[in-house]
């Protein structure tokens, strides 16, 4: 089934959450970089029974009018009527009843701009029979289908294109319209025949499906790219090579790695557009078995032959297969060698005190493929300079001062630590302040099992995260950037970065003037923290992140897009979809500036605190409030006498009457605690109380007495005489 269309939006002090439930777990979650004709933005997830595709905002379908039935005629037809008879016409079928369903959507003319959100326009359901566990795309900058002419490929101006592979060990390479199906499509009486007949493959929605055969096991990690030819000149393989290659279909190139034996990474080359080859099983040109299995691949979306491979905790590699490892190379058939090359390996820094290296959660290609960006499991980031990106230091290839030193570690070009991820460095900290147990082992086999538990490198083995680069299309304002969105642990440690190259520029400076803070200067140069993200999560853990664009064509304003950030984030829990936006009337910032979104408040707003009680209308504007410890007598009125004492002398009954009278206490005024200002008459009352009971003069002898005492003590020591014998 469909997401509901309809989310659950929910307003923080940071940002909105617009949630959707799902009937089906979520395997993996992919946003396709072309939107759709009508503006939409396309997401795929993978799911317990295969894929489904979403459009998300855009323009809407027209209803449809449906027409009632003609009334029927009165009395005899007209006279001018003409009846054909054409017995050539009668072996044709009509569309509706047999022949090939023509799917012709019509859409609004304009966006809806009253809607508070982009909706879901159309969701397809892909069934595979089996479970989706991974998907890819095209390394591709989010774009227009006018402008997605990627490479030569205009096959993806009109069709999307992604890989699958399944749990049964399968790899599609899947093609689809970019326009969504029109509610008539999908009420078609022949879908309704079958339960299989809207299956993927059958051709209902227009999809083609290749398999790509040759895995033992089903894979952990996916990655595509587009084949590019290369000119005449740089070419150094055979003829028939070479014939392959000047092909003029667009081609792609499929990445796949399952962990067979110790890892086995497969390469399949794709035509498009070629029906004729489309139902027909596909091996791979290349297989290469690796010495340990891999966590993650990418391909570069500059250099599309290298592909970027995660072998954590050993080292980050990267693998050309163009590149033949043995020269010459005539055993292959294509125009692919049939073995790639190594061309280098970054090595993570040190788990310390242990002698292993810090596990790599993701690595990621940054600067249109000219530098990594690594997160590693302490918390740290880092960024490896390949091709000289940034103003100080070279790049890693072809250049005399390498950044590796050794064979054991590279030096990041600029490095940190994301916030609140010190208790995975510092456990020992995490304990103390948790409040937990503080019992230590005394023996030296327990204790030696302590400290290998919490401060070895299985600590950090556990610790999931992530890495999502998303390239910002380039606008008359803005130049062309990346933004980044990370993840480590769960839902409470999610950030954005709006653009990396700014980010990493900013980074260099501050720490050339010494010390780096991450959280602080304009947006565009700081490492942004998502809060509250477990609202919308609704208590589910965190698999996956992703982003998607901000586009004025699918559903969002220019003034909207130009404040906050650059990107929507996509937070994938086990069977919802949370997408992030965040809120521009609260936070109030803007790309290149920040820009103040407070409300002034009034001249009479600011005189009135923040507490303010009015007088009931009925009682005195003056009450006396008892607040002293001691005897009622002190503060109470003086009880009425009686009409016979009068024993006693008029000074003494002066002196009792001065003693009985109350404190006066000043008025109250209209508003506020008025009964604060008697708290410094009643402590009064309280000190002179006690120093008319006390007597110091016997108090100061006590103390001299016991002072005398104590010399007295003093002076006696080491009197007398002590026996004491040497021995020689």
């Amino acid at each position: 089934m469909a997401p509901t269309t309809i989310p659950r939006v929910r307003r923080t002090a940071q940002n909105t959450q617009y949630t959707y439930n799902l009937t089906r777990r979520i395997h993996t979650v992919q946003t396709y970089p072309v939107l759709s004709p009508q503006g939409a933005t396309i997401l795929i997830y993978g799911h317990e029974n295969g894929a489904t595709i979403i459009w998300r905002g855009g323009r809407r379908f027209k209803p449809e009018v449906t027409k009632g039935p003609s009334a029927k005629q009165n009395g005899k037809p007209p006279a001018d009527a003409i009846m054909i008879i054409d017995s050539d016409e009668d072996d044709d079928v009509p569309a509706g009843k047999g022949g090939p369903f023509v799917d012709k959507p019509i859409f609004e003319e304009a966006l809806d701009e009253d809607a508070p959100y982009p909706e879901i326009t159309q969701t397809l359901d892909l069934e595979f029979g089996t479970a989706v566990l991974h998907l890819a795309a095209l390394p591709m900058t989010p774009c227009t289908p006018e402008d997605a002419g990627w490479g030569g490929a205009d096959i993806l101006k009109e069709k999307i294109v992604f890989a699958a592979s399944c749990a049964t060990r399968e790899v599609f390479l899947i093609t689809l319209p970019l326009v969504p199906p029109s509610p008539a499509s999908k009420a078609r009486a022949e879908l309704q025949e079958s339960l299989l007949a809207g299956k993927a493959g059958n051709g209902k929605w227009g999809e083609t499906m290749t398999l790509l055969a040759g895995q033992i096991k089903g894979s952990d990690s996916l990655a595509m790219t587009l084949v590019r030819s290369k000119p005449a000149s740089e070419r150094n393989k055979s003829t028939e090579r070479s014939r392959s290659e000047s092909r003029a279909l667009p081609r792609v190139v499929v990445a796949a790695h399952s962990p067979e034996a110790s890892g086995a990474l497969r390469l399949w080359d794709v035509p498009l557009g070629n029906s004729s080859k489309a139902g027909r099983p596909i091996e791979p040109f290349q297989i290469e078995f690796l010495p340990r299995p891999l966590t993650s691949i990418s391909f570069n979306p500059t250099h599309s032959t290298q592909l970027l491979c995660n072998a954590s905790p050993d080292a980050v590699r990267i693998y050309d297969y163009s590149i033949a490892s043995i020269t010459p190379d005539d055993l292959s058939e294509g125009p692919f060698p049939s073995q790639g090359s190594w061309l280098i390996s970054f090595y993570p820094p040190f788990a310390r005190p242990s002698p292993s290296r810090k596990p790599v959660l993701a690595a990621s290609w940054i600067a249109q493929g000219r530098a990594i960006l690594v997160l590693l499991a302490d918390g740290q980031w880092g960024i490896w300079d390949i091709d000289g990106v940034s103003p100080q230091g070279p790049s890693l290839f072809g250049k005399p001062g390498s950044g590796i030193r050794g064979d054991a570690l590279t030096e990041f070009n600029v490095s940190g630590y994301v916030e609140g991820t010190s208790p995975l460095r510092n456990p020992a900290s995490q304990r103390a302040s948790g409040g937990g147990s503080d019992f230590v082992p005394m023996t030296p086999h327990s204790r030696r099992d302590a400290l290998t538990t919490t401060q070895g490198p299985e600590r950090l083995a556990p610790v999931k995260g992530g890495i999502t680069v998303t390239p910002l299309p380039a606008s008359a304002t803005t130049t062309a950037d990346e933004s980044v969105a990370l993840w480590i642990g769960g839902a409470e440690h999610i950030f954005v970065i709006p653009g990396v190259l700014k980010f990493w520029d900013a980074q260099i400076r501050k720490g050339s003037g010494g010390g780096v803070n991450l959280f602080s200067g304009a947006q565009p140069t700081r490492m942004v923290r998502l809060n509250d993200l477990s609202v919308g999560l609704m208590g589910e853990r965190c698999t996956s992140v992703g982003a998607i664009v901000r586009f004025p064509e699918n559903g969002g304003s220019e003034s909207s897009i130009n404040e906050g950030l650059p990107v929507e984030l996509l937070v994938c829990g086990e069977a919802r979809v949370v997408i992030v936006r965040e809120s521009e009337t609260v936070v109030g910032t803007k790309i290149g500036g920040v820009v103040s979104r407070q409300k002034r408040l009034s001249d009479r707003a600011k005189e009135n605190s923040a507490i303010v009680v009015f007088p009931r209308p009925e009682q005195p504007g003056s009450v006396a409030y008892n607040l002293s410890v001691g005897p009622r007598r002190k503060l109470s009125r003086p009880p009425v006498g009686s009409a016979f004492d009068e024993s006693e002398s008029n000074d003494n009954g002066a002196q009792a009457e001065a003693e009985q009278r109350p404190v006066q206490l000043p008025s109250r005024p209209r508003a506020g605690f008025a009964f604060a200002d008697s708290l410094n008459a009643a402590a009064d009352v309280e000190q002179q109380e006690e120093e008319d009971e006390r007597d110091v003069e016997v108090e100061m002898l006590d103390i001299m007495e016991i002072d005398r005492e104590l010399d007295a003590l003093d002076s006696g020591r080491g009197r007398g005489r002590k026996k004491v014998i040497f021995d020689s």
